[in-house]
C-alpha cells in the first residue's frame, strides 16, 4: 500500500511537471518545433513549385549529366514541389494536434504522410512521366 501511494504522488508529480509547460492547455513547445520545421519545407516547395532547385532533389543530383538529360526537370521539379506542399500540410496537421491535443488529427496526419510517401514512389517510378 505505501509502494502503491508512493507511484500515486510520483505520477501527480510529474503530472504537475507537464502542466507548467503548458500555456492555456496548449503544448506550445510541440506546436513551434512543428512550425520550425515546416519553414524549410514550405520554401523548399515554393522553390521547386516554380520549376527550379532540381539540383536539390537527391538522386537528380547525383546523376551524371548524360543520364539528366533525359529528364524533364522542370516537370520533375514541379511534381516534387506538390509533393513538398502535401508533407508541409502533415506537419501542419501535427502542429495543430499540439494545439487541440486530438488523437485523430495525429493518425489522420500520419495517414496521409504515408500515402503520400507511397503515391510518391509509385507515381514517380513508374512509366517514364519525367523522361523528355
Amino acid at each position: 500500500m505505501q509502494k502503491l501511494k508512493y507511484v500515486i504522488s510520483r505520477y501527480r508529480s510529474r503530472k504537475n511537471v507537464v502542466d507548467r509547460n503548458r500555456i492555456g492547455g496548449i503544448f506550445i513547445v510541440d506546436t513551434i518545433i512543428c512550425l520550425i520545421i515546416m519553414i524549410p519545407f514550405l520554401i523548399f516547395a515554393i522553390v521547386l513549385s516554380q520549376g527550379k532547385g532540381a539540383f536539390l532533389l537527391a538522386g537528380y543530383n547525383t546523376m551524371k549529366e548524360s543520364k539528366k538529360e533525359i529528364y524533364n526537370e522542370k516537370a520533375l521539379a514541379k511534381f516534387m514541389g506538390k509533393i513538398m506542399y502535401g508533407y508541409s500540410f502533415c506537419i501542419l496537421l501535427w502542429a495543430l494536434d499540439g494545439v487541440f491535443k486530438t488523437e485523430w488529427l495525429f493518425i489522420v496526419s500520419v495517414v496521409l504522410f504515408i500515402g503520400l510517401t507511397v503515391f510518391t514512389l509509385l507515381y514517380a517510378n513508374s512509366a517514364n512521366r519525367f523522361k523528355k
